[in-house]
């Protein structure tokens, strides 16, 4: 499973040692200013969109790189998780960000702090 914290002002996810193998990295790096939306999914397999581009894609487990006309995608899932869904706005790194971590509710509500507030400073972590 993955962590998200937020750090400075971006949105940090850190991969498994697992995930990051698969993904070719270990952490995927966004902007606080570059989120959209910020929601959590509880049907794993609805937030792959694309294609399969560089990464691990067996079943029940998705890691890497996703392929869209409209931009690339950034997966770490796992069958039966809930999914912490980050919508990027254009220009960022990706469009979005898709992780299973252990309490996106947690998550999901740290990552909405930082967007209201626009703090660079907080510090904040969901597991």
């Amino acid at each position: 499973m993955g962590r998200v914290e937020v750090e400075g002002g971006e949105v940090v996810v850190r991969l498994g040692v697992r995930e990051g193998l698969a993904a070719r990295r270990r952490q995927v790096r966004v902007p606080v200013s570059a989120l959209r939306e910020v929601r959590v999914e509880r049907s794993w397999w609805r937030v792959l969109r694309g294609r399969p581009g560089s990464g691990r894609w067996s079943p029940g487990r998705c890691s890497g790189v996703r392929d869209r006309p409209a931009g690339e995608d950034f997966v770490a899932v796992k069958a039966e998780s809930t999914v912490l869904c980050l919508e990027l706005a254009e220009g960022a790194p990706f469009s979005r960000v898709a992780v299973s971590v252990d309490d996106p509710e947690r998550a999901e509500r740290e990552v909405r702090a930082a967007m209201a507030s626009g703090d660079a400073g907080s510090r904040s972590r969901g597991e």
